[in-house]
């Protein structure tokens, strides 16, 4: 189990985590072409940020500034949601791609934000990181239902109707 410095730490990292999230799907929205999955990705910066500020007012540290300051700040561009989006964006960066490096990345948080709660006794805190990897999760279904719809594979509502004609 984590003390209360590791605390203090993880919940640190995971302010600045979703912080990075919400700025790689913002950046990311700006180069996309289809409407609908830019809608997707700016309804994810927006949920990202909700993420960030969930984790932030249960730290009790002086090391963030408040939580506006700190949201609205320079993208860190050392972490790797940005680097990873910026090697893409070098790369041949379409749509598809930029939702195959969310995927990716939902899932990586997803099971990161499960690890750290399973370490965290008190359980408010713990609360917070399986409520965030719950919407983790439901993060990486949006995207794949888009990612779908994109690569004009068959939507999961349409899953009845397909199999009965």
């Amino acid at each position: 189990m984590l003390n209360a410095a590791e605390i203090e730490k993880a919940l640190i990292r995971s302010v600045q985590t979703e912080k990075n999230a919400m700025n790689f799907y913002q950046i990311a929205a700006k180069q996309m072409k289809n409407a609908d999955a830019i809608k997707t990705f700016e309804l994810l910066a927006r949920e990202e940020r909700e993420h960030a500020k969930h984790f932030f007012d249960k730290y009790e540290g002086d090391e963030l500034a408040s939580f506006e300051e700190f949201i609205t700040a320079a993208p860190d561009q050392e972490g790797t949601w940005l680097s990873d989006l910026d090697k893409a964006l070098l790369a041949n960066f379409d749509d598809r791609k930029a939702m195959e490096l969310a995927l990716e990345k939902e899932k990586r948080l997803e099971e990161s934000l499960r690890e750290m709660a399973a370490k965290i006794e008190d359980p408010e805190v713990r609360a917070i990181f399986e409520e965030n990897a719950k919407s983790t999760h439901n993060h990486y279904v949006i995207i794949e239902s888009e990612y779908a719809r994109l690569m004009g594979m068959v939507h999961e509502t349409d899953i009845d109707t397909f199999v009965r004609e």
